[in-house]
């Protein structure tokens, strides 16, 4: 079971072409300037299973997939089932926002584990004296688009490039 504000479907904010955001509760972050603080608190969220989670996003072909919140590392677990279940039932992308660094959470093991199924994370607080409303998919310029597979694979970060993406 998953903590979970809300499921926003179709959804163009939270990455590139249509999504399905999944708004978790819970967050150790409390970044100053924060635009969602009500995600801080876990139990503000309501509990929902993996498989009903599933039934929302299978249910729209055409949108990949965000992980939000709050903050998704703060259930990792919960997250990296629903992720296998995606990587399992779909074709779809996972994009995964967290306050926490890269280098952090590959140094964490619950996390990391996470983090091996998402294609893109964007991380690092929100900091509001970097806020830049020009920036695309994140609000402040110290937070990274980085490429989880590439990453991974060349054992440094990659920053994610838009190619071929659908900005709205």
């Amino acid at each position: 079971m998953l903590s979970i504000l809300d499921i926003l479907e179709d959804t163009m904010v939270d990455g590139p072409g249509f999504r399905t955001t999944i708004y978790c509760a819970g967050c150790p972050n409390h970044c100053p300037g924060c635009h969602n603080p009500q995600s801080w608190d876990i139990r503000n969220g309501h509990e929902v299973s993996v498989e009903a989670i599933m039934e929302v996003i299978k249910a729209d072909p055409y949108a990949d997939v965000t992980f939000s919140g709050g903050d998704p590392m703060f259930q990792a677990e919960g997250f990296t089932q629903l992720a296998e279940a995606i990587r399992r039932e779909t074709t779809k992308t996972i994009w995964c926002f967290t306050g926490f660094l890269y280098e952090d959470l590959l140094q964490r093991p619950a996390q990391r584990r996470l983090l091996e199924l998402v294609d893109v994370l964007v991380d690092g607080p929100f900091v509001e004296a970097l806020r830049d409303e020009d920036l695309i998919f994140r609000g402040s310029s110290n937070q990274r688009l980085i490429d989880v597979p590439a990453s991974l694979r060349d054992g440094k970060v990659v920053l994610w490039e838009n190619k071929n993406a659908i900005i709205g």
